[in-house]
């Protein structure tokens, strides 16, 4: 593996207690090193801040905010020097959409990376796939927690084989059956190479219906990844889970569960120091 990328996850709201962030941060890297990394070959370390100012020179922030009414502010950015961020907003499943935006910004720093295979079914115009890792299984329903944080389901490499096979794992939850295959909730976006437009596969409702985004030349100064986001909406991810949503209640008791485990754990672990005096 190349060298680990430094991801900064800042909360500007001041509305998540500092160990919370450090939790959410920790589940994280743990994601990274031990389902991502292996699978993609990337390597990233998550480091919490409790604000901008506090990122060192270097790092990807990944910045958690109150509020992001303009259309288009949430999700993948990049600066005026081309180098990504990601904005999230503030909810009860916050960790769900930073996961998401993590892994992807990891999988794409720039937005704008193809992957040429065969077009979804009900298409027949020569494509190129935006490598947007999660959108395809984002639903909170393949979602997973890690010490009780909810994190994303990514789909893998094997995503864009020609044709399915028999053993292969196109997801790390195990939820898609087959390559370009978009489960409800979800959605996949590439470019028609016969018309410059910019489309997708998208399964918010009763059956998968095809976009047109328009085309990519109306970007300007947009990677292809904010231009899809600016015009995609994100259910469930965008404005978070409700309180008594099934998966946030599961997770929610895991993140208490797994609070109490270490609380106990470092009570043992301060008598073993006090023994020791």
């Amino acid at each position: 593996m190349g060298l680990s990328t430094n991801v900064a996850l800042v909360d500007e709201t001041g509305n998540i207690p500092a160990a919370d962030l450090s939790r959410v941060a920790a589940a994280l890297s743990k994601q990274v090193a031990n389902d991502y990394a292996p699978i993609w070959n990337i390597q990233a370390t998550v480091s919490a801040f409790p604000d901008l100012a506090s990122v060192p020179i270097g790092y990807r922030p990944i910045i958690v905010q109150d509020q992001l009414d303009q259309p288009g502010a949430l999700g993948f950015h990049t600066d005026k020097n081309g180098q990504p961020y990601a904005l999230v907003m503030y909810t009860d499943s916050y960790s769900l959409t930073c996961s998401h935006e993590l892994l992807e910004m990891l999988t794409d720093p720039l937005g704008n990376n193809f992957v040429t295979s065969r077009p979804v079914a009900q298409h027949e115009h020569n494509v190129q796939f935006l490598t947007e890792v999660c959108d395809p299984c984002e639903d909170a329903n393949f979602a997973y927690t890690i010490d009780g944080v909810l994190v994303s389901d990514f789909y893998t490499p094997a995503y864009f084989q020609a044709q399915s096979t028999p053993g292969t794992k196109y997801d790390f939850t195990g939820h898609i059956q087959q390559p370009r295959q978009v489960l409800r909730g979800g959605y996949l976006s590439w470019l028609n190479v016969d018309n410059n437009h910019l489309e997708q596969e998208v399964y918010f409702g009763d059956a998968p219906e095809i976009r047109d985004l328009g085309d990519a030349n109306q970007r300007g100064d947009m990677s292809l990844r904010e231009f899809v986001d600016s015009r995609t909406e994100n259910p469930g991810i965008d404005t978070g889970l409700s309180a008594d949503h099934p998966v946030l209640v599961r997770a929610v008791e895991r993140w208490k569960a797994n609070g109490e485990a270490a609380k106990e754990a470092a009570e043992r672990l301060r008598q073993e120091v006090a023994d020791l005096e």
